[in-house]
């Protein structure tokens, strides 16, 4: 190690007396920041959400899964403070940038979040401090963009100041795996700054792995993530044709899913959720335009994954129109806003999607999820208006004249539902034995 800045620095991460800050507390930034709390790090976490930070003030949590006891444990032993005052990044010694990366309408990134972080921690930055990000993105976001903002002090990256890149790898309500268990994938603009990065979140992290450069961590993200995409598109385009045939993709599914290799099993839905997968594809694709590389499988995965909402809909139609009901007027009740099940996650839903073409089309549209009480404002979606989560009783669920399953929920009772609705829409392959009301889509 030669840089002096790097030495005193390593000291510090080894003593875990580097103070450890960490921009954005969502679904990512939060379990991060308890995590190094839990392994002895004081932490710092910025939000420009000052309603994030009172509720973190107050010793609770509003991402339901990861539980107020671990906020309460770790500001009670002095580790954690929240705010919203950008200001204190120069404080801290390791600075996490973990803010959202969507896509705008034209379905291009949109960095505007990196961005600002960048240049927020550019007007603070100091000497000695090691800046990562962990936002999705795409291959050269870390060595152009955020070096280049960071870079404009006139320090210099390696030397003055340290980058990396570490994607996050949050699968939020997963039993199995939380964030000290998942393996992290660092690399960093140099040696240097990869050997701080590994140091840091190695004394975190059961499990971390250096890759040779920041793009190499950025194309590893953007990987896994197509994988499920064209995976997803796969058994979705599937599902299409087997229902032509009169087959249940179901059930091939489960049957195929019996060969001990060679096949790996992923299942059909109403569309794509969740921050990465449904973006990642997308990502890389933009960046592959200055390559000159068309990017032809990958395009046509997402056009697959982006017709599903659309398919789903014409399905409830057909079904209603079979019971001489047309869409428009009917009385729909959306089963599910979060992206998948057993979390109160809505990002990038396929439920909001199903929702707005349901309105367009002239339904009456309420929904049900047990993990998200109130229908939180989306960006993409301004002319959806919020509204409650409605209650699942016999007599509600009777009330409509279709029930869409887009998520599905261990806590819905789905015997009741069978039971007493008219019609069901089944777009998680719920019900597998044949049923005179349920439609599968």
């Amino acid at each position: 190690m030669t840089s002096e800045n790097g030495h005193e620095l390593l000291s510090k991460i080894q003593n875990r007396q580097a103070l450890v800050g960490i921009v954005g507390l969502g679904y990512v930034g939060l379990p991060l920041a308890l995590t190094f709390c839990e392994k002895g790090f004081p932490v710092l976490g910025f939000d420009v959400d000052q309603k994030k930070i009172d509720v973190l003030a107050r010793n609770e949590t509003y991402i339901v899964h990861l539980g107020a006891e671990r906020v309460q444990r770790a500001r009670a032993a002095g580790r954690f403070d929240a705010t919203s005052d950008f200001n204190r990044l120069a404080e801290c010694d390791a600075i996490l940038i973990a803010v959202p990366t969507p896509l705008t309408l034209q379905r291009e990134p949109d960095m505007r979040y990196v961005v600002a972080t960048a240049e927020a921690t550019r007007d603070r930055l100091r000497p000695g401090q090691l800046i990562v990000l962990e936002s999705t993105t795409y291959p050269g976001t870390t060595d152009e963009l955020v070096r280049g903002i960071l870079e404009q002090t006139g320090m210099v990256a390696g030397k003055d100041f340290f980058l990396a890149f570490s994607p996050e790898r949050e699968d939020p309500g997963n039993p199995s795996f939380d964030t000290k268990t998942i393996p992290k994938i660092v690399g960093g603009l140099d040696v240097l700054s990869t050997k701080l990065a590994v140091a840091l979140y190695e004394l975190a992290i059961d499990r971390v792995i250096a890759v040779s450069s920041a793009r190499a961590a950025e194309a590893t993200k953007l990987t896994e993530n197509i994988f499920r995409a064209v995976n997803i598109a796969l058994v979705n385009e599937l599902k299409v044709i087997y229902d032509r045939m009169g087959i249940d993709i179901w059930e091939v599914l489960d049957a195929a899913e019996t060969k001990p290799f060679g096949f790996m099993r992923f299942n059909p839905g109403p569309g794509l959720g969740g921050h990465c997968i449904p973006l990642d594809p997308f990502y890389l694709t933009w960046k592959a335009r200055e390559f000159g590389v068309a990017t032809r499988f990958v395009e046509l995965a997402g056009e697959v994954n982006v017709s599903m909402p659309r398919y789903v809909i014409d399905k409830l139609s057909q079904a209603l129109n079979a019971q001489k009901k047309p869409v428009n007027g009917s009385r729909v009740l959306l089963l599910g806003l979060a992206y998948k099940k057993n979390v109160d996650d809505t990002r990038e839903a396929p439920s909001f999607e199903l929702m707005r073409l349901l309105h367009e089309a002239g339904a009456v549209v309420d929904y049900h999820d047990p993990h998200v009480p109130e229908m939180p404002t989306k960006r993409s979606f301004p002319t959806l208006k919020k509204q409650p989560s409605v209650p699942l009783t016999p007599e509600n669920v009777a009330s409509y004249d279709a029930v869409l399953i887009a998520t599905d929920h261990t806590a819905v009772d789905y015997a009741m539902l069978a039971e007493h609705a008219l019609l069901i829409i089944d777009s998680r392959g719920v019900y597998r034995t044949p049923r005179s009301n349920v439609v599968k889509a």
